[in-house]
């Protein structure tokens, strides 16, 4: 007897599961069929408090525009930073020249020109200064449903309402934004980068 209620116990549990992963993916479906087409939403993904979306736009591998040296970037958004420079090390024994840009409040952002693109590269992040913008216009301290419909054309608020933290990654997974929210605030945006590359 007791071995068929942990049976029955253990089955209930797995049904549960297999139900809310179901769920999951219908959401995730009906979400897609809202998304704004110059985002090349391809595949979206929620589980449990994070939503997680997969982009080809060019727009999520460069979040801050795209610039041909970092002098520029400086002059042209006309925040004031302040810049160290250094070498960071990456995969095997490749240095790269990194440009840490930092605020006040020690927001900052990770930069280096590639001699491969002739582009400025973002190698990482972590902003909580209002002032800095993204290029679609993000930044900290908006609502939840405005950080939201710049990805989607409508929704329903019902879908959002337990997301915490929405994650923009790039096609093939090189560049993630990640956005987390307190309450109805977009609180940070952080920006984690795997190139394996420069």
């Amino acid at each position: 007897m007791k071995r068929t209620l942990t049976l029955a116990a253990l089955l209930l549990m797995a049904t549960a599961g297999f139900s809310q992963q179901v769920a999951s993916r219908a959401k995730a479906m009906r979400m897609m069929s809202f998304s704004r087409p110059e985002y090349l939403i391809k595949d979206i993904k929620v589980y449990t408090d994070t939503m997680t979306i997969y982009s080809l736009a060019g727009y999520i591998i460069y979040p801050f525009g795209e610039w041909s040296s970092v002098e520029q970037y400086i002059t042209d958004n006309q925040l004031s930073w302040y810049r160290d420079i250094g070498y960071k090390k990456y995969y095997d024994s490749m240095e790269v020249s990194v440009n840490r840009m930092r605020r006040y409040d020690d927001s900052y952002i990770d930069m280096y020109y590639s001699i491969w693109t002739k582009k400025v590269e973002l190698l990482g992040g972590y902003i909580t200064d209002k002032e800095v913008q993204l290029v679609n216009g993000l930044h900290v301290g908006m609502t939840k449903d405005e950080v939201f419909n710049v990805f989607f054309k409508k929704y329903p608020k019902s879908y959002t309402a337990d997301v915490t933290v929405l994650k923009v990654v790039s096609g093939a997974g090189e560049v993630a934004e990640i956005y987390t929210f307190r309450g109805q605030k977009l609180r940070h945006i952080k920006i984690e980068t795997a190139y394996k590359y420069y």
